[in-house]
This record gives C-alpha cells, structure tokens and sequence, in this order.
C-alpha cells in the first residue's frame, strides 16, 4: 500500500497537467479564433463601408447630371424650343436614381458599380455636346435677334411714314372735303294756302290755320372746289317743341351728323352744276301747323349747309 501512493499521485498530477495543457490550447485556440471572426468581421464592415461610399458618390453624379439636363430642357424652352429626346434622358436619370437609391438596401457589386458608371460616363458626354449645340443656337438666335430688330426698327420707320403720309392724305381730304361745303343762299320760306295760293311775308309770320304746305327756297353758292355730280339735300322742319316733322309716307327718314342719327323731314336728289341753281321744297305735313316758331336746317354732302325760321301765329 505504502509504494502504490507515490505512483498514484504523481499519475494524477501528470494527469492534471495534462488536463491543463489541453484547456490552454483549446483557449488559445478559442482565442485565435475569435480574433481571425473579429478581423473578418472588420474587413468585412470596411468593405461595406467603402462600397456604401462608392453608391452614394454614385447617386451624386446622378443628381448632378439631373440638374444639368434639366437646366438644358429649361433653357430650351426659354427659347421657345422642345427636344424629346432631351426628356427621354432626364426620364432615364429618374429611372436610374430610383434604382441606385434602392441599393442602399441591397447589394451594390462591382458589375453594378461599373455598369452605372458606363452610363454616367455616356450622359456626360451626350449633356456636353449638348451644352456646345445650345451655345452655337443662343449665338444664332442672338445675331437673328439683332437682325430682326434692325428689320423691325425699319419697318416701324416704314409704317411711321405710311402712318404720317396717310394722316396728311386724310388732313387733305377734310380741308377739301370742307373746302367743297355747299351753301345755301337767300334762303326764304313761304306759306300756300289750301285753295294753293302762294303767300310770302318779309317778317316770316304766318297764320298757322291758313298754313296747308311750307314751301323753302335758296341759291347754292358758286364753289370751285366742289364736283359737278349728283348732291342730297336734305331738309329738317323743326316745330316749336323741339322734333323734327318725321313721316315716312311722306318720304323722311334718317341720317348721321356729328355721330348722332338725325331725322330729316324730306329730301331732294338734284345734280350739282356750281351755277347758283335753285333750290325749292315744298312740304305738305297732312295736318294742322302748331303755332310758335319752327326752325329750318338743311344739310348736304354731311354738312349743315343753311338754317332759317319762320313763326306760326
């Protein structure tokens, strides 16, 4: 019993060690381990982080070209111009932001990286030559623009002098067309009777019961100016209230003076031949005469050519 102890024991502690040995490398392979996943855990969150990086320069570029084709299309219509190809790129852009921006919750390999760089590369490219076709159209519309306002500067010189010469023509127009007035002279106004005969009275007072037809008489003044042609006179019979005799069956109507419509009681057609002829209406109302003063205007070529009264006692 005495001799087995020492061996026991010193198997035990051999044991022991042995135990000991095999814990430290299972912990130090444990530790090595742990060190190796830390490092590829790292390595791989740098990864990630450089490929977020590269994504969001990426989804910049993108934003930039959209500003920059937008700015184009703006300026395009700025100038009164559409390009439909221009808005079929800027929808392209759209389409490819959305898809990169998605990637933010995805992966973003290097094919895809490669592939959104292609086309950025080819969108800068096409936006330049764009840029240098625009710069060529502002110059010709600039060196246009100034032609057309030198065309246009003329042609307001141009329609200026149209303008002044038509103004004179029709300055000339109304001082001849004034200058043509007709006058009526020694106009005189008579009364006849019922049983037709003609009376006349210097102070052109009349008995209003005897009054059956008015008859007006005057001279057209000589006028050099005027044409020889056919000329309307008409004739306005004014009673003391102000109207005019106004009666269709008996051959009234209207006219324009002074931008008003005027009745005229009767008119006469006659041909104008500058040699003082003479001038007579005769005017049957149909119906009794008022008394008070009555007013006679005659008007020819749209003018009043002559005026005069008589009473009716």
């Amino acid at each position: 019993m005495a001799n087995e102890t020492p061996e026991k024991d010193s198997n035990r502690k051999l044991l022991v060690v042995g135990l000991i040995i095999v814990l430290l490398s299972i912990n130090g392979i444990l530790i090595y381990m742990q060190q190796q996943k830390t490092q590829e855990t790292e390595e791989q969150k740098e990864i990630i982080k450089v490929k977020n990086t590269e994504l969001e320069n990426q989804i910049k570029v993108y934003e930039t070209l959209k500003a920059d084709y937008e700015r184009q299309s703006a300026e395009l219509r700025s100038m009164g111009l559409t390009n439909d190809s221009l808005e079929s790129r800027i929808a392209a852009i759209n389409a490819d932001l959305a898809q990169l921006r998605s990637f933010r919750n995805s992966s973003f390999t290097v094919a895809d990286q490669k592939r959104f760089q292609q086309r950025a590369q080819n969108l800068e490219r096409a936006l330049q030559q764009k840029d240098q076709e625009m710069a060529k159209l502002k110059d010709d519309n600039e060196e246009l623009f100034t032609e057309v306002t030198g065309l246009k500067t003329t042609q307001n010189k141009l329609t200026d002098s149209i303008t002044t010469l038509a103004t004179d023509k029709k300055e000339l127009e109304e001082k001849v067309n004034l200058a043509s007035k007709l006058e009526a002279q020694n106009i005189s106004v008579s009364i006849i009777n019922a049983k037709g005969k003609e009376k006349a009275d210097a102070e052109e007072e009349y008995k209003a019961k005897q009054v059956d037809k008015i008859k007006l008489s005057f001279k057209l003044g000589k006028n050099e100016v005027a044409p020889k042609e056919n000329k309307e006179i008409l004739m306005r019979l004014i009673e003391p209230d102000g109207s005019a005799l106004y009666n269709l069956a008996t051959g009234s109507g209207t006219f324009e003076f002074e931008g008003k419509e005027q009745f005229y009681t009767v008119k006469r057609d006659i041909v104008f031949d500058n040699t003082q002829q003479q001038v007579t209406f005769i005017y049957s109302k149909g119906a009794p005469f008022k008394t008070g003063k009555h007013t006679v205007e005659i008007y020819a070529g749209g003018f009043l050519i002559g005026t005069t009264s008589f009473n009716l006692k």
